[in-house]
């Protein structure tokens, strides 16, 4: 049975016997970590661990086009500030791994959103010159496939900013609301794009997936009353032309106390998500899935934390998870990027304990 095949029957509840040994990947330090007690450097993390990836993913380019002209605006021996592609200004540092101090933003208001928005239009451009062959490619993976969907939130928060996008949600939400709708237009025009050139070589995408990272750890960025009325109409029109090619999950990757707008996503059409992290507020998948019963698939809900402590506490994490493991639609995986307090021999012990699983 390929990756894929076992995917497939986790997340739609058919027989499995195992779960697949996911690596996803760690932070640069902690790979430098690792060089130094034994993993050959350079070497391929998957050839390593006999590990494989959660997915691979077809798709159009869905982010601004053109893109602004990326521009240095200052540089020193630690740091470097400049204007990136997406016309966000930003300060990344340069010997350590971090999220980026942002500094200044083009789209800040609702009146620099209409020439914003002719970045976000169909072109043709966008299409890969080798989307056949990303078909191909993906079929021959043996991995689950993906279709690409653009973000209803998290972008334009990276664009405008936490403060600018808040104060834009609750001064001008239709301005909000058509900022979401011209993402989910682009998609759909993506997905008619990619969708009907799978079909034809045979292929059916096991889920549309998209970012978010729309949550903190005090939950989201995004008011469930402000979603259900400017940022659902977006996910229910790409969950619709999803379900016209047949694709039958839509995922979302974000990070945070995803749980207040679980219910709404589940609502709007989203039926995975990716990582749910335990946390400080303690998301588990079981409670999820007392809450919000077999639709709600999750990828993710191992504490990463715990891979820090060694084999004992690694045990008992994945043994307070078997049970719900057992009932199907829940990939077990680490939350996140491995930290670099995480011992290379560590690591390969849950993951040897992953590959050790029989049910």
């Amino acid at each position: 049975m390929t990756p894929r095949e076992l995917w497939q029957r986790i997340m739609h509840y058919g027989d499995f016997d195992r779960l697949p040994v996911i690596h996803w990947t760690a932070w640069p330090e902690t790979f430098a970590r690792w060089e130094q007690e034994g993993l050959p450097a350079g070497a391929d993390a998957h050839a390593f661990f006999g590990s494989v990836p959660h997915w691979t993913g077809v798709g159009v380019d869905l982010g601004l086009y053109p893109g602004f002209a990326e521009e240095t605006l200052e540089e020193t021996a630690e740091y470097r500030i400049f204007r990136a592609s997406d016309g966000v200004v930003q300060q990344d540092w340069k010997y350590r791994s971090c999220i980026p101090h942002y500094l200044d933003f083009t789209l800040k208001t609702s009146r620099d959103w209409d020439p914003f928005k002719q970045r976000l239009q169909p072109d043709a451009a966008r299409v890969p010159a080798n989307l056949d062959e990303q078909i191909r490619r993906a079929q021959a993976s043996g991995l689950p496939i993906t279709v690409g969907t653009a973000s209803m939130m998290g972008w334009i928060r990276n664009w405008m900013g936490v403060e600018n996008m808040s104060y834009l949600m609750y001064d001008d939400p239709d301005c909000y609301a058509d900022m979401v709708n011209t993402l989910a237009d682009l998609t759909c025009w993506g997905l008619d794009q990619v969708l009907p050139r799978m079909r034809a070589q045979g292929v059916v995408p096991d889920m549309g997936f998209g970012w978010e990272d729309i949550c903190g750890k005090s939950g989201p960025l995004v008011s469930p009353m402000v979603f259900e009325r400017c940022v659902a109409p977006g996910y229910r029109r790409i969950r619709s032309r999803l379900d016209h090619y047949g694709v039958p999950l839509y995922g979302l990757d974000s990070d945070g106390q995803v749980e207040p707008l679980l219910p709404h996503w589940l609502a709007a059409g989203v039926n995975v998500m990716f990582p749910l992290e335990p946390g400080t507020w303690g998301a588990t998948p079981e409670a999820a899935r007392q809450r919000y019963g077999r639709e709600l698939r999750i990828i993710g809900g191992f504490d990463k934390l715990v891979l820090e402590r060694g084999p004992e506490a690694i045990d008992a994490e994945i043994e307070r998870h078997l049970e719900r493991v057992r009932q199907g639609g829940l990939v077990l995986a680490p939350d996140h990027l491995i930290t670099p307090d995480t011992p290379l021999s560590n690591y390969r012990y849950y993951l040897e304990r992953i590959r050790a699983l029989r049910f």
